[in-house]
């Protein structure tokens, strides 16, 4: 897994509502906050607290990442799974656990192949069972079109 520090030194938003880099913030301190594009901001009466940098609490806010990317890829939000989908990537290449070098461009039916992936790699619940997430009818447009 990749420590905080290799994770900072070269973070570059992958969402454009750069969601990926707020999921980042929770574990930077204050002072650090910079090296993503953040400043802490005076309007709020909130406190920065810095979750611990573990494999433990990463885990745990992907698995609500994965399973919230399901929910909006099943109802077929593109922009919100689209955006999940960045996040769910970023994770997985700081774990280094094997799903990494997932290809970034492949992008298909609003991300369940990755969705599923991560769902079961770390044994999570995974809605869609033995589809792989590429059939057709997971693509709102494909039924009113025959392909040539």
């Amino acid at each position: 897994m990749k420590t905080l520090e290799e994770v900072l030194s070269d973070f570059k938003t992958g969402a454009i509502d750069k969601r990926d880099a707020y999921r980042i913030a929770m574990y930077v301190p204050e002072d650090q906050l910079h090296k993503i594009g953040f400043e802490l901001n005076n309007k709020s009466d909130k406190k920065h607290i810095v979750i611990k940098w573990s494999k433990d609490n990463i885990l745990k806010q992907l698995k609500a990442d994965v399973e919230f990317g399901f929910e909006k890829a099943l109802s077929m939000r593109g922009i919100s799974s689209s955006l999940m989908y960045e996040v769910v990537l970023m994770w997985n290449r700081i774990l280094e656990d094997g799903l990494e070098d997932w290809d970034s461009n492949d992008y298909q039916m609003y991300g369940l192949p990755l969705f599923k992936a991560t769902a079961l790699k770390y044994g999570w619940d995974n809605p869609i069972g033995d589809d792989s997430g590429t059939e057709d009818f997971y693509n709102e447009a494909i039924p009113c079109f025959d392909v040539l």
